[in-house]
């Protein structure tokens, strides 16, 4: 979609709403192919900018192609394969009436999932639901870091009682190796103290720094990089 093409401004200014609409859908009527989508993203992108709206993800769903979205590497979710097929029927039979979560990562250049993986991987291997949305998916973006990415995902799974034990303790064991503290970990999983200190003791994070005194603190890996970069000053 051109500027060119656009009406302007003085002129839209003199039309009320239903003109405006209007014009709108005569506009993207004329595109072709996937000048569609692009028109539809650019109207869908503005609107959100002006939103009220505009600080929650749900306000612009955006459809993007599946070879820009990726897996997380720490997900703990887990479900089984009659739950996987029967999500792939509600999707043939109803569509897809959640987008998937995900954030970009700038580095890979592409979307990753926080919530959705198996939204997702119902399109990547159901053939014909892949041909129904021309290979794309319906995607919100978030914007976290790495740690606040994982406790997203686990909320996103907790809230659904949907996480596994051994995936949710290597997440902590991560968060704390990351420098979080357990305060931080419980506030961020939504964890009590009684359900951090079980995970910890099934990573074996307690028994490898039960020998630390009090006052000679080990140091996590965000704490090197601190000591380090202090160091290099």
């Amino acid at each position: 979609m051109t500027s060119a093409r656009l009406l302007p401004t003085t002129r839209w200014s003199n039309m009320n709403i239903d003109q405006i609409i209007k014009g709108i859908k005569a506009l993207i009527d004329s595109e072709k192919g996937d000048g569609k989508i692009e028109a539809i993203s650019k109207i869908r992108e503005a609107i959100h900018e002006v939103s009220p709206r505009g600080n929650q993800p749900i306000d612009l769903v955006r459809w993007v192609p599946i070879s820009m979205v990726r897996p997380n590497d720490y997900n703990p979710n887990s479900v089984a394969k009659k739950e996987m097929w029967l999500l792939s029927v509600s999707i043939r039979e109803d569509g897809y009436t959640q987008p998937i979560v995900t954030i970009w990562d700038d580095r890979a250049k592409k979307y990753i999932i926080v919530d959705g993986f198996h939204r997702y991987s119902v399109s990547v291997n159901c053939e014909d639901i892949r041909k129904i949305n021309d290979g794309m998916l319906p995607i919100v973006v978030i914007k976290k870091g790495i740690s606040d990415r994982m406790a997203s995902t686990v909320r996103h799974n907790r809230a659904r009682g949907e996480h596994s034990i051994s995936g949710m303790s290597g997440l902590v064991f991560s968060m704390l190796e990351a420098g979080s503290t357990d305060l931080e970990v419980c506030n961020k999983l939504g964890l009590e103290a009684d359900e951090l200190m079980k995970l910890k003791h099934i990573t074996g994070f307690s028994a490898l720094y039960k020998d630390k005194r009090y006052g000679q603190a080990w140091e996590t890996k965000q704490m090197i990089r601190l000591r380090v970069q202090n160091k290099q000053k």
